[in-house]
């Protein structure tokens, strides 16, 4: 099957969902570390057109050890929790999480295109909070009820997976709203499955009087190829801005080397380095914490060897805290 000539939700749904065929695919022996019990915690899913860019035969593959559900997610460690980044402490309407001043988050739709296995919301209850249709009314007079609220985030799951035609009606809502000056876009599609940024989609994007942003999340340079170079070309002659914000990762991408290289191959692309997070600590995802303290480190290291554009901000987000803390 040429994957490249199916539409973004072909491609969604022949996207790999069970170990067995993704261990075959990537000629891999099954790892001893296998676990099926975390995939029927958190299930596993991931696009062709993302594992298509793994090198076979290397269980160590840095894209691989993202989604592949293994023994360790079952450990405990001290600290990890179920709402890591006080989420729902912070739902003001169904659907509508307010933490910040001047901005609030709509939970577009529990559902990614992939799944990965450091995800702070892989514990989330998205069948309470998530906005339907008849809540959304609810969460667009949430924002006209509060002026001070200058920029909507949107967010999930992937709001990318909402069809062209809800993503325009959405944004007919929003436009209407004087206050509201940027809407915010947080998508790992562009990077996983670039074929989702149509011609009809940039259209959405491209009638809005708002400002747009549109964020994406990428964590290796690997993950960057020429069908994802072509999507971030789109959306920005769309004149959108892009920017990215990466997870440190221990055995992915706790190395100056690469994440320089990830900076680098980001902003050849189009996309600016924005913020390179701390890991939250959700249950499940405790190995792939890195310290503050060799995050620091490392961000010396490429501070050293970067222009300052390309140096993103590391970070941590706190439940309770009124923005993100800054650590670099």
């Amino acid at each position: 099957m040429n994957h490249q000539n199916l539409s973004w939700q072909q491609q969604l749904s022949t996207a790999f969902t069970n170990i067995n065929d993704l261990c075959r695919y990537l000629e891999l022996s099954s790892p001893e570390n296998l676990s099926p019990a975390a995939a029927i915690n958190f299930p596993l899913r991931v696009p062709y057109s993302f594992v298509a860019r793994m090198e076979k035969g290397n269980s160590d593959d840095p894209l691989l050890k993202q989604v592949l559900p293994i023994q360790d997610e079952m450990r405990y460690f001290p600290g990890f929790s179920t709402d890591p980044v006080g989420d729902l402490a912070a739902i003001t309407e169904v659907g509508v999480i307010h933490k910040y001043h001047g901005r609030a988050l709509f939970i577009m739709t529990g559902s990614c295109a992939i799944n990965c296995r450091y995800c702070f919301r892989r514990n989330f209850p998205y069948s309470e909070f998530q906005l339907s249709k008849q809540k959304q009314q609810q969460a667009i007079a949430y924002l006209n009820n509060n002026p001070e609220i200058s920029e909507i985030i949107l967010s999930g799951g992937d709001p990318l997976l909402l069809s062209d035609n809800k993503l325009a009606e959405l944004f007919g809502q929003l436009e209407a709203i004087p206050h509201l000056k940027r809407i915010r876009i947080h998508s790992r599609l562009p990077i996983v499955l670039p074929a989702r940024i149509t011609s009809e989609f940039i259209d959405v994007l491209k009638q809005s009087s708002k400002q747009v942003v549109l964020v994406v999340h990428c964590n290796h340079a690997n993950e960057l190829n020429a069908e994802v170079k072509t999507a971030c070309d789109r959306i920005r002659a769309s004149g959108i801005a892009l920017l990215n914000q990466a997870v440190l990762l221990k055995g992915v991408n706790d190395c100056a080397v690469q994440l320089q290289s990830l900076s680098e191959k980001l902003f050849s692309f189009g996309v600016l380095p924005y913020y390179l997070h701390l890991l939250d600590k959700a249950q499940g995802a405790g190995h792939f914490e890195v310290s503050e303290t060799e995050a620091t480190a490392l961000m010396q290291q490429i501070q050293a060897t970067l222009p300052g554009y390309l140096v993103p901000k590391l970070a941590r987000e706190e439940a309770g805290a009124a923005s993100k803390t800054l650590i670099f």
